[in-house]
């Protein structure tokens, strides 16, 4: 990439994410009740995605070649086991990524 096409692309993504930031402001100004679409989705979406993100994490497991799964298995049961216990996302989801590799890379 060119200086100028660097340039570009670091304004068209600086001006992206001010905008970002600041519609949310626009459009539910401070005072005015947020509209009840808004607030079930707030509270429904998250864990939606989460739910996507396991799902394509456990999308290419094949329980009949290799490891049959058994390190995807461990580190999530690691990962449930350490959020329950700690209630720390970052503790369990780190702790998780940091097992699994330790299982892939050197147990199976």
């Amino acid at each position: 990439m060119t200086s100028i096409q660097i340039l570009i692309t670091l304004l068209t993504i600086s001006f992206i994410t001010i905008l970002t930031r600041a519609l949310p402001f626009l459009f539910f100004p401070a005072g005015k009740k947020t509209p009840e679409i808004v607030t079930y989705l707030g509270t429904v979406l998250p864990f939606a995605a989460i739910a996507m993100l396991v799902i394509y994490c456990f999308k290419s497991v094949s329980i009949t070649e290799g490891s049959h799964g058994i390190p995807e298995l461990l580190a999530a049961a690691f990962v449930l086991g350490v959020h329950k216990w700690k209630h720390n996302m970052l503790l369990s989801i780190g702790g998780g990524t940091v097992l699994y590799m330790i299982l892939v890379q050197a147990v199976f």
